[in-house]
């Protein structure tokens, strides 16, 4: 579980592929913290630690996750939003966040607005994953407000703190980002369409 409250931008230092695994070397200032087998967000996928030296760390993504997310697209030098799982007791200052990417959307414009910026994203909307107006996306594994809900786009609005402290700041139309939908609107998204079809 997760709050989507990024701690560190990690850098990719390493790739390395076996079978259809992707081997993910990353350097990061949250390395001395962590230990094998801790789970940790990456751009919001949650990825299991299996190595760990000096101040870089492995996780493995399975071809499932490749497929589903922006992973797949990384390379060395690339910066990552980082996030450890919460501890139980913690505030929870984001959303819920499982860390289990639904798609990945495409940034289609970046709109600076006295000193703040609005991304506009599109995403596959015959995935049945839904926004609304004001509630929480999770893009990146950074929790985030909807402004602009559509039918399969929507923007959210990232204030300098943001902007500085995640990977927003390398975003620019073309991006594909990974987006986890809100749980609460997944599960109800779910119970109507089960209701329309047992009517």
């Amino acid at each position: 579980m997760f709050t989507g409250i990024i701690e560190d931008i990690g850098t990719i230092t390493g790739l390395k592929e076996e079978n259809t695994n992707l081997h993910i070397k990353v350097k990061s200032n949250i390395t001395s913290e962590l230990k094998i087998d801790q789970s940790v967000a990456h751009n919001g996928v949650c990825l299991t630690v299996v190595e760990i030296e000096n101040d870089e760390y492995t996780v493995t993504a399975i071809k499932e996750t490749l497929d589903k997310t922006n992973l797949n697209t990384l390379q060395v030098e690339d910066k990552v939003n980082l996030e450890r799982a919460m501890k139980l007791g913690d505030r929870l200052d984001g959303h819920i966040v499982q860390g289990h990417v639904d798609q990945t959307g495409i940034c289609t414009n970046v709109k600076e607005e006295n000193g703040s910026w609005v991304f506009t994203f599109e995403y596959d909307a015959s995935l049945n994953n839904i926004t609304i107006e004001k509630g929480s996306i999770t893009i990146n594994g950074t929790s985030l407000t909807v402004v602009n809900s559509k039918a399969n786009s929507f923007s959210v609005a990232i204030i300098p703190y943001t902007y500085e402290h995640t990977n927003f700041n390398t975003f620019k139309k073309g991006t594909v980002v990974n987006l986890e939908f809100d749980v609460l609107g997944k599960y109800v998204t779910k119970l109507a369409s089960m209701n329309s079809i047992n009517q």
